[in-house]
């Protein structure tokens, strides 16, 4: 286990983190909008054994570099291109959860042949609409991250979820706040002009689609039209959860990416 550490990739630094087994498979955690790579902690516990588990903060946000923006979508491909490159990650599986999914997917259709296989969670070639994306970004000018921190995380998280968990969700809005605006509002920016769907015929690799049941930003049906454009497809509704699955059912994720993982090992 290498823990946390800092590399220059692509130009800046990024901060990442290395857990499991040196010698596994390699799986790659991409995570969503406004968070850092503790969002996947919970998850960590449930993945099987055979995983080198790698995660980072992308450009922007968590304690990685944020350079000026704008930000385009290759630039996020080519901080994890650079990033793979140096630690040697060769044929990883990426898990990509939302903006998190786009990266993933835009990798890898820049690199044809070099991932395994894609884990593509609450996400979609196209998230949301222009529009939308613009007042998310002028509300957040005009009223601050914390007026707004609210209505983010109410999509995130079923409404339960504060409720149930209440150290757990303020350890989730620390994470928010503490997000820097600016790589905040340049990824917003990055959602608001990405429309991959005439890309997504083209990722031939083995994918596993999941979403949240009660996801609201991207809906269960969305995640279904995705599994069916890709060429090699399942799907699976993760109960009990929104926009963030990983947080909510920690288990459960786990378990499809075993089963799935079980499909890729099988050869089937």
């Amino acid at each position: 286990m290498t823990g946390l550490a800092e590399i220059s990739a692509n130009g800046i630094r990024l901060r990442y983190a290395v857990d499991g087994d040196e010698a596994g498979d390699s799986l790659v955690l991409i995570n969503c909008l406004g968070s850092d790579l503790r969002l996947w902690d919970g998850l960590l516990p449930h993945l099987g054994r055979h995983w080198r588990v790698v995660r980072y903060d992308q450009r922007g946000q968590g304690q990685s570099e944020t350079p000026p923006g704008p930000y385009r979508l290759d630039d996020h491909a080519g901080d994890l291109a650079d990033l793979l490159r140096q630690l040697k990650l060769d044929q990883p599986v990426l898990l990509g959860l939302s903006v998190g999914g786009l990266i993933a997917m835009d990798y890898a259709r820049r690199q044809p042949g070099s991932v395994r296989a894609l884990v593509l969670s609450d996400t979609a070639p196209c998230i949301g609409t222009p529009a939308g994306w613009t007042e998310r970004m002028d509300g957040i000018r005009q009223r601050g991250m914390p007026a707004m921190a609210d209505g983010i995380l109410g999509r995130w998280v079923t409404a339960s979820y504060a409720q149930r968990q209440p150290d757990d969700y303020a350890r989730l809005c620390q994470m928010l706040l503490a997000s820097p605006l600016a790589g905040y509002l340049a990824t917003c920016g990055v959602l608001r002009d990405t429309d991959l769907s005439r890309a997504v015929s083209g990722l031939t690799m083995p994918a596993l689609v999941m979403c949240g049941a009660d996801d609201l930003s991207t809906p269960p049906d969305q995640l279904r039209a995705l599994a069916a454009a890709l060429p090699r497809a399942r799907f699976e509704l993760i109960t009990g959860a929104a926009h963030v699955p990983c947080l909510e059912q920690p288990q459960a994720v786990a378990a499809a990416l075993e089963a799935f993982y079980r499909t890729l090992t099988d050869g089937r």
